[in-house]
Formats: structure tokens, C-alpha cells, sequence
């Protein structure tokens, strides 16, 4: 009998989310809540299986991982891509990696919960009333701001239409960027300077990869007026966070960040520490809504695989 290990289930509920027992007979299921760091110690956990159900990139399945688990034969990774899985790795052992698909309107969402709880000091005042306050801060309104959003896929433009509807001012900028694109949603095209260097909210939407990683530095957070605020609910890599953390010490802008360089973010980082950034825990996919979808594809991944007729199946780049 096959055993899989659904990874990362850091709320309890990846057994519930999915009707594995359809697998009953053919294969155990285990839920591994904790997150665990390092190769040595990943390659002694999951020593037994052979699925992994990757929730996102929370765990790194490396070469050097995948080496060291004789056992494994099947990756079934959430989404269509993960950086966090060496695929040709994977592929010279004769592993095969699935993908699921997912819901993309969860971290559009929470992109503009985040920007309306900086505007409006949310976070500020709901702990001001569970201790007895009132009215500690003045808002920001949203209406005639200039909203930046770099990356113009699917989340980019979702979140820019929401700009237009709150009466903002949109500049779109992504390599592909044309000028009937943007209008047809009723913002402008930009350059990434000009853009920066106006924008009172710049939202990041953007793939990680070797183009994209480390996009906005020291010269281009520079760049951003003084005040405004940097969103990111993409990845966390695709900002510096050097001197991000720099801008943010000098208290020159603001951030709201649901991702990060290293996840879970060690409980004694610096950015915890940061009066000028928000954070939540990468919670941009994390809906029960997209969870249906993705475990269930994640279901239907294994059991095509154990039918040999693998689904939806990922290549080497």
C-alpha cells in the first residue's frame, strides 16, 4: 500500500478538505501539521512515503531531498508551478510532479484587505477597542490616490479594476504592458519608474523568477514618495528585503507583506518588529473555498497515478 504525506497542514484540515477515504485500500493518508526546516530532518520524516502533497512552496523539495527519499514516486504540488521543487530533479529519478489548478480571486481579495486596513489604521483600532479605546487615528481615504500595480496577469488587472471602482488613479506595468491593455480596464500604462515615483500604493503581482527576483531594490524602493505603501502578496523574493527593511527603519514608507523570503517567518525577525509594516502569514490562496479545489485535485492527481494515467502533469522548465 501506497502512503502519502499531505505537508505543511498548518490548520488541521487537510484531511477534511478532500474525501480521501476514496483512497481506502489503496493507499494511507497522513497529515503532517508541523513545519519541518532542513534537509537531513525532511529526508528522516518523509523516509516512508511515496507521495508528497506540497501545499505551495512551504517546503523546499530539493535534489538533494528527493536523493535521499528512495521511496518517493509521485509530487503533487498545488497550483500549476513551484519554485520550491527541483522538477528535473524529479524527472531524472522517474518521479513524476502533478499540478492542481486554484482560484486566483482569494489573494485579490486580501491585497485590498490589506490596503484598506493600512488606509483606515485598522489593525490599530480594533486593538485600541478590546482594551477600552476610541478613535486613535485619522484615515486615509482611497479615492483620487494613484494605485501602482506591477504585473498585469490575471491578480494585476483584478486588482487594478478594483482601484478604478474606488475612484483611484491605475498605472499598470509588466514587460508585456501595452497601452490598449491597460485602458480597457481603465488605467494607464506605465514605466516601473514612473510608476514608483507616483504612485501612493504600489501592489505587486508579478511570477518569481531569475527576471523578476529581486525586481524592487534600494534604488527603486528610492524611488517611491514618501509615505506610500508597498503590497506584496506575490513572493516574498521579489523584493530586496535588505532594503526594504532599510526603508522601513528609516519609517520613509509602509509595507503590507503576506510573503516573504523565508516562510514561516522566524518568530524573531525583524520585520515583526516594524511599527511601518503589516503582515499577515501568506493567507493570499488561503480560503476553504480554493482549499475544496486544490486538495481535491490533489486527490484526483493520486488517484489517476495510481490508475497509471498520470493528470496534469509538470515539466522541467
Amino acid at each position: 500500500m501506497k502512503r502519502i504525506a499531505l505537508l505543511d497542514d498548518y490548520q488541521g484540515v487537510a484531511l477534511d478538505a478532500a474525501p480521501w477515504q476514496r483512497l481506502a485500500g489503496r493507499a494511507q493518508v497522513d497529515a503532517i501539521r508541523e513545519h519541518i526546516d532542513g534537509t537531513a530532518a525532511l529526508a528522516a520524516r518523509l523516509a516512508p512515503y511515496h507521495v508528497l502533497v506540497a501545499n505551495r512552496e512551504r517546503t523546499q523539495i530539493s535534489a538533494e531531498l528527493i536523493a535521499a527519499l528512495p521511496n518517493l514516486e509521485l509530487i503533487v504540488t498545488f497550483g500549476k508551478a513551484n519554485t520550491s521543487i527541483d522538477i528535473a530533479a524529479a524527472a531524472a529519478r522517474g518521479i513524476v510532479v502533478c499540478g492542481t489548478s486554484g482560484l486566483g480571486t482569494p489573494t485579490t481579495e486580501l491585497t485590498w484587505g490589506l490596503i484598506l486596513a493600512h488606509a483606515r489604521h485598522l489593525p490599530t483600532e480594533i486593538n485600541a477597542m478590546r482594551s477600552g479605546g476610541w478613535q486613535r487615528t485619522v484615515g486615509t481615504g482611497l479615492a483620487d490616490k494613484t494605485l501602482g500595480v506591477l504585473g498585469f496577469g490575471r491578480l494585476g488587472s483584478a486588482v487594478a479594476r478594483i482601484g478604478v471602482a474606488f475612484g483611484m488613479k491605475v498605472l499598470a506595468w509588466s514587460r508585456s504592458m501595452t497601452d490598449e491593455r491597460a485602458a480597457a480596464i481603465g488605467a494607464q500604462a506605465a514605466t516601473k519608474d514612473d510608476m514608483l515615483s507616483q504612485a501612493d500604493v504600489v501592489s505587486l503581482h508579478l511570477t518569481l523568477n531569475a527576471g523578476t527576483r529581486g525586481l524592487l531594490g534600494a534604488r527603486e524602493l528610492g524611488l517611491m514618495k514618501p509615505g506610500a505603501l508597498l503590497v506584496n502578496t506575490s513572493r516574498g523574493p521579489l523584493v530586496d528585503e535588505a532594503a526594504l527593511l532599510d526603508a522601513l527603519r528609516q519609517r520613509r514608507i509602509y509595507a503590507a507583506l503576506d510573503v516573504f523570503d523565508r516562510e514561516p517567518l522566524p518568530d524573531d525577525h525583524p520585520l515583526r518588529t516594524l511599527d511601518h509594516a503589516l503582515l499577515t502569514p501568506h493567507l493570499g490562496y488561503v480560503i476553504a473555498e480554493n482549499y475544496q479545489v486544490m486538495f481535491g485535485d490533489a486527490l484526483a492527481d493520486v488517484e489517476a497515478w495510481l490508475d497509471g494515467k498520470p493528470i496534469r502533469v509538470v515539466k522541467a522548465p
